[in-house]
């Protein structure tokens, strides 16, 4: 890890966002980890929260488990989780300026008229499995009825309110000529051109939930999270995330992704391919696991995971120290 100089204030907010859809796997217990140790190695407070958002992917009771195995590895949050499926309103608070300032459109196109669109211009390769969007209803739905909502990549200008330009400008990153730069505290100097690599993006889906990007953004600055330490799978949400903190006028965190769990098949490890729960009838030995992707020295001396957190902590605080 690299250290990284920020001019954000003194007060660090971090925070861990899993999705109810399973328990706790190998990979998001480092995701977990990682994101608990930031907070403490730099006296910051540590927060969940449930993106429950996506509800018919959503496990009941997986929310209740989620903590339970966090508590077993003496992962405990500094206040009540947040639930995403409760914050409708303050997401809709957030599209309806975006859609005044023009920042945002209906549109019309399911999947079959995106891959047609894109077909007829030579350019259908699937972008990890996603369609970049072409920019159909840019300029109206020619009377079809309107599905989805998306943000209007092409013309984000960077937008920083008077009581916010202290955050803004001292946050490691800028949108120049559609190409949005930014400092990952692991990866280094990062740059994504979102109209060309993803295309508008949706903020509100066709079957009426909120989109992924829209929700965490609004939340990371309800929650005030300074600091963003994740998996390295969701790198490629960051230049997206910072689009949409500019057009709002947010604050602009840090970014720290992590290194990620492989399963045999040399994929990411995750629910979806079928990572196993996390088996902490051996909390220590999870937690050592998890920290040797961390780049932590396997076999700390410990005896429970209180001992072998506070270890790490002293370790990881050496290893990513932030000047303010």
């Amino acid at each position: 890890m690299q250290t990284l100089v920020s001019g954000l204030p003194a007060r660090y907010i971090g925070r861990f966002a899993p999705s109810p859809t399973g328990p706790l796997h190998a990979g998001s217990l480092v995701a977990a980890l990682a994101s608990w140790l930031d907070a403490r190695a730099h006296g910051g407070q540590w927060l969940v929260r449930i993106e429950d958002i996506d509800t018919p992917r959503c496990v009941p009771g997986t929310d209740t488990l989620i903590l339970q195995q966090l508590a077993a590895c003496g992962l405990h949050p500094d206040a009540p989780p947040l639930y995403q499926s409760q914050r409708g309103s303050h997401y809709q608070a957030a599209l309806d300026p975006l859609i005044a300032a023009h920042l945002a459109y209906p549109c019309a196109c399911t999947r079959q008229d995106i891959e047609r669109a894109l077909a007829e211009r030579g350019q259908a390769r699937p972008r990890h499995g996603e369609l970049v969007y072409p920019g159909t209803c840019r300029h109206g739905l020619q009377g079809r009825p309107a599905r989805a909502w998306r943000f209007l990549t092409e013309t984000i200008k960077p937008n920083r309110p008077p009581a916010l330009a202290t955050w803004a400008q001292a946050a490691p990153d800028s949108v120049a000529d559609q190409l949005v730069h930014w400092q990952d505290r692991r990866l280094g100097a990062q740059q994504q051109d979102v109209a060309q690599v993803v295309g508008d993006f949706v903020l509100r889906r066709a079957d009426g939930l909120w989109a992924y990007q829209l929700a965490v953004v609004v939340d990371d600055a309800a929650q005030g999270i300074t600091d963003i330490v994740r998996g390295e799978d969701l790198a490629d949400n960051t230049a997206r995330q910072i689009m949409l903190q500019r057009a709002l006028g947010l604050p602009l965190p840090r970014y720290l992704h992590t290194p990620l769990v492989l399963g045999a098949n040399g994929e990411k490890l995750s629910k979806q391919n079928g990572a196993s729960a996390l088996d902490l009838t051996q909390p220590l030995q999870a937690l050592d696991e998890a920290g040797q992707v961390l780049g932590l020295p396997a076999g700390l001396s410990a005896r429970t995971p209180a001992d072998w957190l506070q270890q790490a902590v002293a370790l990881w605080g050496r290893a990513t120290k932030i000047e303010r």
